[in-house]
């Protein structure tokens, strides 16, 4: 689906809001709202915001009443068991496919991460580290394998957000460091098990929690979210757009 430059603009900007959880679950998405905040019709709206529904980001109710989503703890369960076969098969071909310049890149988004952790910006570093994920699965140079961990990487940040209790970022950062360093010697067994306990570690902080919708000004969040993501050129499918800004993107 080809949309306009707004409309890709759009869809990044909502995506990321509920990534970093300025948008939480239970908030509404009136397409109106929508429509006049990035200046585009309601069509293209709606068709963005089944985008996001298609990645598990946004219900649809039958009045085609648009909110964040709001993951039952059955449906959070089942979305890391897939990620944990996802991941694990992830590391087993990125170490097939192993290159000195990859070792670098990953380095280079660790320091972003610990970048993001000393200057208390916690949404920053939620996002940071699910991108350290996707980065891995472009590294595997499958593109379907690519597309589904991004997808389950996406859902783990909402998952969070319901069930999700207060950590310290430098455990998944020294894990991710961990990691890197199994890779590059590439101890097949070692990876696939650190990967394991990192993404169980990430599983066990979530907890049921009462889900309550943000009283935020929805306006202000999507302004400044607006400005945060670079407009893609004009024409890029968002699928494509949005998989290339996840893979590799500092946005």
């Amino acid at each position: 689906m080809r949309l306009s430059q707004k409309a890709d603009l759009a869809y990044l900007a909502v995506r990321r809001a509920i990534i970093e959880q300025a948008l939480t679950p239970g908030t509404k998405l009136p397409e109106d709202r929508l429509a006049e905040q990035f200046g585009v019709s309601r069509t293209l709206v709606r068709a963005a915001l089944a985008q996001l529904a298609s990645e598990g980001l946004v219900s649809i109710g039958n009045k085609r009443t648009a909110t964040v989503a709001q993951p039952s703890l059955e449906e959070a369960r089942a979305v890391f068991e897939v990620r944990r076969c996802l991941e694990a098969e992830v590391v087993r071909l990125v170490i097939q496919r192993w290159q000195p310049a990859m070792g670098a890149a990953l380095e280079g988004h660790v320091r972003e991460e610990e970048k993001a952790a000393a200057a208390g910006e916690v949404t920053a570093g939620i996002r940071l580290a699910g991108e350290f994920h996707v980065k891995l699965a472009e590294m595997t140079g499958n593109p379907l394998l690519l597309r589904y961990l991004s997808e389950v990487a996406t859902r783990c940040s909402l998952i969070l957000a319901v069930y999700g209790r207060p950590h310290s970022s430098d455990c998944a950062i020294n894990e991710h460091r961990e990691l890197i360093d199994a890779l590059r010697k590439k101890q097949a067994e070692r990876a696939v098990a650190l990967m394991t306990e990192h993404l169980v570690g990430i599983e066990s902080r979530a907890l049921i929690t009462e889900i309550v919708g943000s009283d935020a000004d929805l306006s202000s969040i999507l302004s400044r979210y607006a400005q945060a993501v670079e407009p893609p050129r004009a024409g890029v499918p968002m699928k494509r757009a949005a998989a290339k800004r996840a893979a590799g993107s500092r946005k």
